[in-house]
């Protein structure tokens, strides 16, 4: 087994990334490629689907090619996505009929006030735990059919396909046109709004409701099985498809936080802290989403409580590109550094909104407590506290909700680089936090579901050995300091809130 690999693509939010793993789960190489950030009006944020497919082809043959290796060495495929970024095209020509709508857009907060006008924001949360917001696919689909000439009626005569963006890779590259699999699995599913959290099933009611057809929507699956194989046209062909996790659960099966109480907190564009609840399915009462965790072929699904944060490694891009106050994201440690502390300037970048625990759509950013003493260092250390502050109340709500207060933070993703920030976020939670040494734990994730569907790997307890520990951070902040903090960000958040109205875009 040890002459064969796992390959994993990662379809994230900023790029689209394929990674190659062995036996122990380790990379043996990479291939990525950045998709263009649309933005067509304030709040509105958009993809191009056909340039993420040609990406896609593009980086699996970037990762073959480091690796000197071909499709013969590849024993499956494993997908990983941005989860509720929405893609609709038209069966019958293989093009979308619109740019995919990401998951940080906020043009569908009228359709989410006409829904929530008729039982109000969390009608549908017993059945799909997740509230009325315009974070989730279903009301992006609605949308377009609202919005885009001819697609209702297409839509209408069946001429319509929705999918995630696992759902749009999946369906490509087995074919697409020429017997293309349209499917997802539960994980995704459970973000669009539209899945029974019990029978992991489309809820007819729901779509009838949304106004969206049946008929659109991929066939819900496991995490973990054959899907399909990959199609002649590919540089994979004929390797099978076997695993697709959302990248925050990916990100977690990556971590091999696979029991119940297991957490994991990705620092990625947004973060994601993800609280395994095993087989139970826990209605948070905290602002927290109920949401699937994995389901490995027939066997029964772990679900899991979510806190997630629309802005954070998208914070330190946005100092980059938009003020030009750094000129790479690397540069804010630095930055920050030139500071002791943030010189009483808190931000709360509210940019899409408030997610958990507030889900306040009328919210936008906010930099307060600024005094002429305040420099571009305590601004950076702001924007780093901001991350670890957001946390901070995520983590607060998962305890309130499960009862069993978190006693170490397993940590991933890109701003887990930086070592000020997770000192910082190990001060403010009064918790250690742990990073592992495979922090690509999201493509991980995916491969491990794929290895596991084909034999790869014997189980869930050869990929927890798999998992080493790189660092720890340990608290070392006075209680009453802490407490200061805390207070001061919460007074911040109020300064976001009740921004939009009909004046204001």
């Amino acid at each position: 087994m040890s002459d064969k690999y796992i390959f994993a693509i990662d379809q994230g939010t900023t790029s689209t990334r394929a990674i190659i793993f062995d036996h122990s789960g380790s990379i043996v190489s990479t291939g990525q490629l950045e998709h263009e950030q649309i933005f067509p009006r304030a709040g509105w944020v958009e993809h191009d689907p056909m340039e993420i497919w040609g990406n896609t082809r593009q980086v699996i043959g970037q990762a073959l090619s480091k690796a000197n290796l071909t499709r013969h060495d590849i024993e499956a495929v494993g997908i990983t996505n941005q989860r509720e970024t929405a893609v609709v095209w038209d069966r019958t020509t293989g093009l979308p009929v619109y740019n995919a709508i990401v998951w940080q857009d906020t043009r569908t907060q009228a359709i989410v006030d006409r829904l929530a006008a008729d039982g109000g924001g969390d009608r549908f949360k017993p059945i799909v735990g997740l509230p009325l917001a315009t974070y989730f696919s279903g009301t992006k689909i609605a949308w377009i059919l609202e919005n885009v000439d001819g697609a209702r009626e297409k839509a209408e005569a069946g001429d319509l396909m929705f999918g995630t963006t696992d759902t749009w890779v999946l369906w490509n590259l087995t074919g697409g046109l020429e017997g293309g699999v349209h499917a997802t699995d539960v994980t995704n599913a459970s973000r669009t709004l539209f899945m029974n959290l019990e029978t992991l099933e489309w809820d007819d009611e729901i779509l009838g409701i949304f106004g969206v057809p049946r008929s659109m929507m991929p066939e819900i699956r496991s995490s973990s099985e054959v899907y399909g194989t990959v199609n002649e046209h590919s540089l994979l062909r004929e390797v099978p498809i076997a695993g697709i996790l959302g990248d925050q659960q990916a990100a977690t099966f990556g971590q091999a936080a696979f029991d119940q109480g297991e957490a994991k907190n990705t620092y990625g564009t947004g973060n994601f802290l993800i609280f395994n609840t095993g087989t139970e399915i826990i209605h948070s009462k905290n602002g927290l989403l109920t949401t699937l965790g994995y389901k490995l072929g027939d066997a029964e699904p772990h679900y899991a409580l979510e806190g997630s944060i629309a802005v954070t490694g998208s914070l330190i891009q946005w100092l980059r590109d938009n003020l030009g106050l750094i000129s790479s994201a690397s540069e804010i440690e630095t930055l920050a550094r030139t500071v002791d502390d943030n010189g009483g300037a808190y931000f709360v970048p509210a940019f899409s909104g408030l997610f958990a625990p507030y889900w306040r759509s009328d919210a936008r950013g906010a930099l307060v407590g600024l005094t002429r003493f305040v420099n571009k260092g305590h601004i950076a250390r702001a924007a780093l506290e901001a991350i670890a502050f957001q946390t901070r109340e995520v983590i607060d709500a998962v305890n309130a909700d499960s009862g069993v207060p978190l006693t170490e933070l397993k940590v991933d993703g890109g701003a887990t680089a930086n070592n000020l920030l997770l000192q910082f976020q190990a001060d403010i939670l009064g918790v250690p936090v742990v990073r592992p040494v495979v922090a690509e734990t999201t493509a991980l994730g995916a491969a491990y579901a794929a290895g596991l569907a084909v034999g790869f790997w014997s189980g869930l307890g050869e990929l927890r050995s798999n998992w080493q520990e790189d660092a720890r951070w340990e608290p070392d902040m006075e209680e009453a300091e802490r407490a200061r903090l805390l207070r001061n960000w919460k007074k911040a958040v109020t300064k976001t809130l009740d921004w939009v109205d009909e004046d204001v875009l």
